[in-house]
């Protein structure tokens, strides 16, 4: 029996997920039980998960009027799955369990929202995913990004870090480093993951070996500020994001830029966020988001923002994966903008302050 309807079909898929997640596993495992013999105990808690999942990217996509997002999400899935050897097959059963489970056990009036998103991403099903690298001869200092990331795979932080030492000898910006090597190598370690070509310990490792590289490089370019007479950002991952490092970047990228920063990271709690901006009287907030199931909750958080007397005045740019899928969802959430990189978010920031210091 269905819960009791709930604000629009979007969020009422968020909150009936993994109900209805259970009853997918339940179909899927009927029309292919040979599942059983194929992934072993663990293979209906997998099952489950990942229609959690998918179910989940759906509430978003439909929730933000954003096919694109579900639509990126099954290419990503389907390229993701290969590495656990699930199939196309595998997939499209799983997904019309979905549609069977939605028609069957979703009561709610804009029901049809999410099977026309639904029936979007089983068609794509069929299109072949790409993957293409991050990394490439043409890109700048693409044969350094190479050799970095090279380097990092087989463990190697002390040589990765003599490639950055090195460029910076020879006079490379650091913003260089960060745009395309830094940035470029955790776009391509994620890629790799998603193929299967790596493995999880492998691609903690290369990002916690970046993350302690960059941590080396501070005392190169950062520089007390004097608090009378700079601009201030406050930046985070929202909600349980996890996925800190474009934001810890982007925080940086600030910085260089004569910003005083106040980087909270992830996993921070609403009202937190609320007293860091007040606290540190705040020009801007940052809010990066990784996963397309959070997004709704960057909407939310700056609701909360704005109706706050003493937050309303402060400007927001939002980024992350989501954003660079639909390049006009910032504007959905309520945001003041959003940029691609960290470069194009501090100088969007000053066009965006500048104009609210002259109303």
């Amino acid at each position: 029996m269905a819960l009791q309807e709930k604000g629009t079909a979007g969020e009422q898929l968020i909150i009936e997920a993994d109900r209805l997640a259970e009853q997918v596993t339940i179909i899927q495992y009927l029309k292919q039980p040979d599942l059983v013999h194929r992934f072993g105990a663990k293979g209906r808690d997998r099952t489950k998960q990942d229609s959690w999942y998918s179910l989940s990217y759906l509430a978003e996509s439909v929730l933000l009027k954003s096919p694109a997002l579900f639509i990126h999400y099954i290419s990503w899935l389907k390229l993701l799955l290969r590495g656990y050897r699930v199939t196309e097959k595998d997939l499209v059963v799983n997904l019309l369990a979905i549609r069977s489970v939605l028609l069957e056990h979703f009561d709610h009036a804009d029901r049809g929202d999410i099977i026309q998103y639904l029936d979007l991403g089983i068609d794509y099903v069929s299109h072949a995913p790409v993957s293409v690298s991050y990394i490439t001869d043409h890109a700048p200092f693409g044969a350094e990004a190479a050799m970095y990331l090279n380097h990092l795979l087989q463990g190697d932080r002390k040589h990765a870090y003599a490639i950055i030492v090195e460029l910076l000898e020879q006079g490379v910006r650091i913003k260089d480093v960060y745009l395309y090597i830094f940035q470029s190598v955790q776009y391509e370690v994620g890629r790799l993951w998603q193929t299967g070509e790596i493995n999880v310990a492998q691609e903690h490792y290369c990002t916690a070996a970046t993350q302690s590289i960059m941590s080396r490089l501070y005392p190169q370019w950062l520089a007390a500020h004097d608090p009378h007479h700079t601009r201030r950002l406050v930046s985070a991952c929202v909600g349980n994001e996890m996925h800190e490092m474009g934001i810890r970047m982007l925080t940086d990228f600030f910085e260089m830029e004569g910003w005083d920063t106040y980087y909270l990271g992830a996993n921070v709690p609403d009202r937190s966020l609320l007293e860091a901006i007040v606290s540190y009287k705040a020009d801007l907030v940052a809010i990066s988001v990784t996963m397309t199931f959070h997004v709704h909750l960057v909407q939310q958080l700056i609701t909360t923002i704005r109706s706050s007397k003493e937050t309303a005045h402060v400007k927001i740019i939002v980024g992350g994966l989501p954003f660079n899928i639909d390049r006009e969802l910032w504007k959905k959430v309520g945001a003041d903008g959003y940029a691609p990189d960290a470069d194009g978010a501090t100088k969007l920031a000053e066009t965006l302050v500048s104009a609210a210091a002259q109303q």
